[in-house]
């Protein structure tokens, strides 16, 4: 059952990976959090302007099309959006290195732990983690 601290908060998921996508946001929805997705860079950007905005952005780095660099260069250049913290996602080995030169709040390695999912959620939206896991 959801947490009630969670219900309501907005996340925001950018990955071309469907079966992420789509893992992901079960599990959010499952835990109360709003779940959108995107399917690259360019239709983040899109959301994040007509839509609510999200309390998080989940980006996946490697993308066709817009990816996550280019995203994060996109979304500096609107105050609003610069402002919602951003998790970066990815399987490359230095993951940690290029989250913290995009100014990422946080990184997941890809596949994706769900335990580690919802603490890093958890940190990044303002609540407690749920359980001691990987400091990220």
């Amino acid at each position: 059952m959801a947490a009630a601290s969670t219900v309501g908060k907005r996340i925001l998921i950018i990955d071309d990976d469907i079966t992420t996508q789509e893992m992901m946001s079960t599990v959010l929805a499952y835990e109360g959090y709003r779940v959108a997705a995107a399917r690259d860079g360019s239709d983040g950007i899109d959301r994040l302007l007509a839509y609510e905005k999200p309390d998080l952005i989940l980006l996946d780095l490697r993308m066709p099309g817009m990816d996550g660099a280019a995203f994060c260069h996109a979304r500096k250049q609107n105050k609003e959006l610069a402002a919602i913290p951003l998790v970066v996602l990815s399987a490359a080995d230095d993951v940690a290195e290029q989250a913290s030169a995009l100014g990422a709040a946080g990184y997941l390695r890809k596949p994706v732990d769900t335990v580690v999912l919802m603490n890093t959620l958890r940190q990044h939206c303002g609540l407690k983690a749920a359980a001691e896991g990987p400091g990220r």
